[in-house]
């Protein structure tokens, strides 16, 4: 083999990174880029318009709100239209918001009130685009190699995570924060541009369903009738909310008054970031069999941050643990994707993460905005270590579920409705073809 020839087959990529996959996979970068220094930004134009902490949070809040709120409409409106189209409209909507957001911020001083509408037409862009995409991913690779394609998929986002806040930061102090919003209004208008050359001629056509409320129905029957399902959405609505809480309001406030202000409180979550990354390199050559049970183990460090901030720590013991915490959490990310992708039939993809994303932040307000209170309670070591026992409690709760502990991996994807009662040890039957196709999901 000729040297070129021995370099165009080292650079070919893998058979299971297929047109699509790597389009979907080279946008979610870019936008992740983008979005983790906007947050950033977003933040500091508030302050810089003469705004406080509870300006910073009611922007924060603007964005949440519609997210929870059409969170499961998006998700009936991506099985019943071509999922990339509205994955390019949703990217549209995000450009034009950021857009003007840092239009506004460049050329004048911001009202808070025209802040907190752009960020909440960013946030409805993320409710319909956040299930389409995870449909779309879930059908783009082939079945068996599924995991290990999530896992590489999940690494470049987590990647471009720590790289997009760390960048984020950076060009927020030297260039401003006006600039940062206008570069991630760039990087939707690329991402959208990316996700446009999707090939969906392949995808199985999707039968009409009879209405927006037909269909989330439908799309609840799928959850409810696998109690492996909807009791991860319930564990993690509660975990995601007191971790949520700890990281937002006690997190920064433990830095401030024991580690030695932002910089430690910063390279901690940047170790967490760290973590996920090699969690996912992790998760391209580690396949377990029981992936739920294994997965669900793995989210019991989930629990030692917030303990870590109880005590509280010193800061290279805080990193270690935010780490860990990183790389068990993706292992648990890569295993739920992979049992939405052999489980939930190709035409129901987008209605189950909607319900999957919407457990996910629908307690995050109401978390964080209790977190002050129970501080004035119980005073912070306890609140903080009721968030540990929450996460443990809950956790040990969804291992009482027995398709948690003997569901199975496996190759074949379920097409049919979703079953009465929950799968017989090892997994549900499979009734797909020979040749399935493949699929990754979202996180619970």
């Amino acid at each position: 083999m000729t040297p070129a020839a021995e370099t165009r087959r080292r650079l070919r990529r893998p058979s299971w990174a297929g047109r699509n996959y790597s389009l979907l996979t080279a946008a979610a970068f870019v936008t992740n880029l983008g979005s983790q220094g906007a947050l950033i930004a977003a933040a500091f134009a508030v302050l810089e318009a003469g705004g406080d902490g509870g300006d910073v949070g009611l922007v924060a809040a603007a964005r949440t709100l519609p997210l929870v709120l059409f969170l499961l409409v998006g998700g009936a409106v991506a099985d019943r239209l071509p999922r990339h189209r509205v994955m390019v409209a949703a990217n549209a909507l995000n450009f034009l918001s950021q857009g003007a957001f840092g239009a506004l911020v460049l050329l004048g001083e911001p009202r808070l009130w025209q802040m907190m509408l752009l960020t909440a037409l960013g946030g409805t862009g993320q409710a319909f685009f956040s299930p389409a995409a995870e449909g779309m991913l879930l059908s783009s690779v082939e079945g068996e190699q599924a995991g290990r394609a999530f896992a590489v998929f999940r690494m470049a986002m987590q990647g471009a995570a720590v790289g997009g806040a760390a960048l984020g930061g950076a060009l927020v102090a030297v260039v401003g924060p006006g600039w940062v919003l206008a570069a991630d209004a760039a990087a939707f208008a690329v991402a959208g541009a990316l996700r446009a050359f999707l090939d969906v001629r392949d995808l199985p056509r999707r039968a009409p369903g009879g209405g927006l409320l037909a269909d989330l129905r439908e799309g609840w029957r799928e959850v409810s009738g696998r109690p492996w399902l909807w009791g991860i959405v319930l564990q993690f609505s509660i975990a995601n909310a007191v971790v949520g809480a700890a990281d937002a309001v006690y997190g920064p406030l433990v830095a401030d008054d024991h580690l030695g202000g932002p910089g430690p409180w910063g390279l901690a979550l940047g170790c967490f970031g760290a973590g996920t990354v090699a969690g996912a390199l992790l998760m391209t050559r580690w396949k377990p069999r029981r992936l739920l049970f294994v997965g669900t183990l793995c989210v019991f460090p989930l629990a030692l941050p917030s303990a870590a901030l109880a005590v509280p720590v010193p800061v290279a013991v805080l990193c270690a643990v935010m780490f860990l915490t990183g790389v068990t959490l993706e292992v648990f990310g890569v295993s739920w994707m992979t049992a939405l992708h052999q489980e939930i039939p190709e035409d129901k993809l987008s209605r189950v993460s909607a319900y999957d994303w919407f457990g996910s932040v629908a307690l995050v307000p109401p978390a964080t905005a209790l977190a002050g209170p129970a501080e004035s309670a119980f005073g912070r070591p306890a609140a903080l270590w009721g968030c540990a026992g929450l996460v443990v409690v809950v956790t040990a709760a969804v291992l009482c579920v027995p398709d948690v502990r003997h569901l199975t991996r496996r190759t074949q994807r379920v097409t049919g409705r979703a079953p009465e009662a929950g799968p017989p040890p090892g997994g549900y039957p499979a009734e797909s073809s020979a040749d399935p196709e493949g699929a990754l999901g979202g996180q619970g």
